[in-house]
């Protein structure tokens, strides 16, 4: 019986690790696919147990980091502003709350459904219908979350702040 008992945590448990490996597996960003990867808790590995002594005392919890546990790294900063508007679910309680970049070369304003390529490389979406008509050059960018999850680009020189979608 517990055998039975145990073998139904351990299926439990690797269940519970597959949903998350699928759901990682689904993201096609490859930053934000490897950050959700390393975001899925690891579960503990089991260690031989020896036979108790009949007046042996109950064995403390282990702590967080000893043997038997595999502790999970916090994304790096680098990693977080990769996948920044695009974080899984497993790590949005860590997730940054802006990031500053520029807009490689010349920028003459937007329109809505425009997509502005950022000189990190990540590029986003205007769904908003702001538009705006600027002649800046290399113009420094402040991609940042308001309420209710929507992410805004605060553009200097622009007079608007688009509200945008991550699109790469």
């Amino acid at each position: 019986m517990k055998v039975m008992f145990a073998l139904m945590l351990v299926s439990t448990a690797a269940l519970a690790d597959n949903a998350a490996l699928q759901k990682c597996r689904q993201l096609e960003d490859g930053p934000v696919r490897l950050a959700c990867y390393n975001a899925i808790p690891l579960a503990p590995v089991p260690t031989p147990a020896a036979a108790p002594a009949a007046s042996a005392a109950p064995a403390a919890p282990a702590a967080p980091g000893a043997a038997g546990y595999t502790m999970v790294a916090a994304p790096t900063k680098v990693e977080m502003e990769a996948m920044f508007g695009r974080e899984p679910d497993a790590i949005k309680s860590a997730r940054l709350n802006a990031i500053e970049t520029s807009i490689a070369g010349p920028f003459d304003g937007w329109v809505r459904g425009q997509r502005i390529r950022l000189a990190n490389g990540q590029v986003w979406k205007v769904v908003d219908d702001t538009e705006d008509v600027v002649e800046l050059n290399n113009p420094k960018v402040t991609v940042k979350r308001g309420l209710l999850g929507a992410i805004f680009l605060d553009i200097e020189g622009a007079h608007r702040n688009p509200k945008v979608q991550r699109v790469q």
